[in-house]
């Protein structure tokens, strides 16, 4: 598609843990649609940023923040009240889906597999071990595997768990417990068309070592993406059809990734759904640009393929205004 030549406000920055990727998918955003011949503004998050989105009066926002405030809802929030375009889910999606819980509650009910488990307070995996070990313990509203601990027999964290062991139990009050799905990461990633959400292929992650957290998403040649990975047409189909129901069903718009683990023994019964994100990274090394491109959508492509499904809602909601307006007038 080719959108007409807009003036974008690029979000990015803030101040959560995935600030520097952030900043890496905002400004690849912002040089890809420099080169298509668009003006950029770029806004890097902070507490006047209502202000300073006002003052540049864009057509649109790009929101390439991850994390919260700019993933949880909150930003969408402001930008609704502010009657400015923006890309990516919506408020209401966003506050679920950032959410490990309250997504598992939504989609697990719909018949999409994920692990069990349960939310568990710090004080209490200092007193016992929430679940049989190997387990996994992860915070409730974080992406990008930040603080994701692997509880195991050889762990050096203590049974039970040493308060002063380094983990995410030093970070956050209340976190998931899960149990330890064996097996291989695997991730699917969906977008909007006009014809309706595409669902692109499946990637594997191979962590070169360890698994794959925070530093082997973002350190150059710390993981391997097989891409198309090389699993069954079965699971792969699964992979396709659970990341487009959990698109749909949580109301995701313009872009999102599924990730799964795969316990490749059990065959189609192994395959689980751990988390969707809402706004996955747009970096060199991020998985939807990866994806993308392997469907023969280049970058840029990409890019405006996310914003034009943003000015799509946005001309949707104000339709629906004016006629709810028509209504009430008589």
């Amino acid at each position: 598609m080719t959108l007409r030549k807009l003036h974008v406000a690029v979000l990015m920055g803030g101040w959560a843990n995935e600030r520097e990727v952030s900043l890496m998918s905002g400004e690849g955003v912002a040089k890809s649609l420099e080169q298509g011949g668009h003006r950029v503004t770029r806004i890097d998050m902070d507490r006047d940023v209502a202000a300073r989105i006002s003052a540049a009066a864009p057509d649109v926002v790009f929101n390439a923040l991850h994390g919260v405030p700019g993933e949880d809802g909150t930003v969408q929030g402001m930008l609704d009240l502010m009657g400015v375009p923006y890309t990516h889910s919506g408020l209401a999606t966003s506050v679920v889906a950032i959410d490990k819980q309250l997504t598992k509650l939504v989609l697990g009910s719909q018949g999409i597999p994920f692990p069990g488990g349960r939310i568990v307070s710090t004080e209490e995996i200092h007193r016992q071990d929430p679940l049989p070990r190997p387990y996994v313990l992860k915070p409730v509203n974080e992406g990008s595997s930040v603080g994701v601990a692997i509880v195991t027999d050889e762990a050096n964290y203590g049974n039970p768990i040493d308060p002063s062991a380094a983990g995410p139990w030093q970070q956050f009050d209340r976190l998931l417990a899960e149990p330890f799905i064996r097996g291989r990461e695997l991730t699917t990633a969906v977008i909007d068309t006009p014809e309706g959400p595409r669902a692109l292929m499946v990637t594997e992650l191979v962590p070169k070592s360890g698994f794959y957290d925070f530093a082997a998403k973002y350190t150059d040649g710390m993981t391997e993406h097989v891409c198309p990975a090389q699993i069954p047409e079965r699971v792969a189909e699964l992979c396709r059809e659970y990341a487009s129901k959990a698109h749909l069903l949580l109301g995701c718009e313009g872009t999102s990734r599924t990730d799964f683990r795969w316990d490749d023994d059990l065959g189609e019964d192994g395959l689980f759904v751990l988390e969707t994100n809402t706004q996955p990274g747009m970096t060199p090394l991020s998985l939807v640009p990866e994806q993308a491109r392997h469907a023969g959508i280049e970058y840029g492509e990409l890019v405006e393929m996310i914003i034009g499904a943003a000015l799509r809602k946005h001309s949707d909601k104000q339709a629906r205004d004016q006629a709810s307006k028509a209504a009430r007038d008589g």
